[in-house]
């Protein structure tokens, strides 16, 4: 999860004039985004995370990392207060849609940054839902896709899962059906309980048995559940994390085909795809991506071994972070022998 405090560091607005929504919205909009190694040749796009900001992305940019020799671009989702969303923008749509971040995108890389072609699309859990919707929406923009604990479409166990951290929010006497921003109040409690409400699902069930929650320093859970997740959203504006949740639970690639069918979307994807499930993941688990890659031309699955759940995705844990650059590295052909000492994947 993000830190309360903000780190701008390095962050950059690109506005859009009159930016088309898929609703039918027209607003002027801005997308914030970082370059890294602005001079590099090969471009690679990494869009945040649900509850992510761009700072604390993974950005696989270190000097021994998968990704030190690429324009990296991270990009903040609209929705999420750093782009263009409700908590910033007065007129912003009451829902957003995937293609709608994926085409923001697509004017920042294109018109605002003269990038061509990009080499890959790299994205956890939500950015992984961008990566499978910028394979299918330019697929002759892009050579390798790279969702992380993520998925083509959002299930229905996902979607039931969502509605928990939604309903504690929306249901909090501070949330005043919406009002809250009218009436100057924050609804504190209400956030704090998306925070506590969604906190058990990010990890897994043998992680808490592990009690690795004192490799993070913590000492009891409650410690950990306060500030690692109550603290954290309590950080949020209300209506970002409800409008980027319903995003996230009509997920679909299916949508950018008239017929609507997911499975055909998939099989229409050019690009060579690196599926990377966590095994332990309670809401993206590892079977939905046996799936998809069942319908993907040129899909590797590489399923990471670990206790971390979802967050094992996000940079959560250093060793499973390890073992992601590694893939990546060798997914995309940067030289091995330049990327550190890595973790040896298990799958090989």
């Amino acid at each position: 999860m993000s830190p309360p405090s903000y780190d701008g560091t390095g962050v950059e607005h690109y506005t859009i004039p009159s930016f088309k929504f898929v609703s039918g919205s027209s607003i002027d909009i801005r997308i914030a985004y970082r370059c890294f190694n602005p001079s590099a040749q090969k471009a690679v796009c990494i869009p945040t995370c649900y509850g992510g900001r761009i700072n604390t992305t993974l950005s696989f940019t270190a000097e021994d990392q998968a990704l030190r020799s690429y324009r990296v671009i991270v990009v903040a989702m609209l929705g999420n207060g750093e782009s263009s969303s409700p908590s910033n923008h007065p007129n912003f749509p009451k829902d957003l849609d995937y293609r709608d971040c994926i085409n923001a995108q697509y004017q920042l890389l294109t018109n605002h940054l003269s990038i061509k072609e990009l080499e890959a699309v790299i994205g956890f859990s939500m950015g992984g839902h961008q990566a499978y919707h910028w394979a299918c929406m330019y697929p002759q923009f892009m050579k390798y896709a790279v969702p992380i604990c993520s998925s083509a479409k959002t299930s229905l166990h996902n979607y039931a899962f969502i509605e928990g951290p939604k309903a504690a929010l929306t249901n909090s006497i501070d949330y005043e059906d919406g009002a809250f921003r009218i009436k100057g109040i924050k609804p504190s409690r209400g956030l704090r309980g998306f925070g506590r409400t969604y906190c058990a699902w990010a990890m897994s069930a043998p992680w808490f048995r592990e009690r690795q929650f004192e490799k993070l320093g913590f000492s009891n859970v409650e410690d950990f559940i306060k500030s690692n997740w109550e603290d954290a959203f309590e950080a949020w504006d209300p209506e970002d994390l409800l409008i980027l949740a319903r995003m996230w639970q009509a997920g679909d690639i299916g949508k950018i085909r008239e017929d609507g069918d997911y499975l055909k979307a998939l099989e229409a994807i050019e690009a060579k795809v690196l599926v990377m499930p966590s095994r332990s993941d309670t809401y993206f688990p590892p079977e939905d991506s046996e799936t998809e890659i069942q319908h993907l031309k040129q899909g590797e699955l590489a399923v990471i071994e670990t206790v971390w759940g979802h967050m094992a995705g996000g940079g959560a844990n250093e060793d499973d972070t390890l073992w992601m650059n590694d893939r990546i590295a060798k997914f995309i052909g940067t030289q091995p022998s330049l990327v550190g000492n890595l973790k040896e994947s298990s799958l090989e």
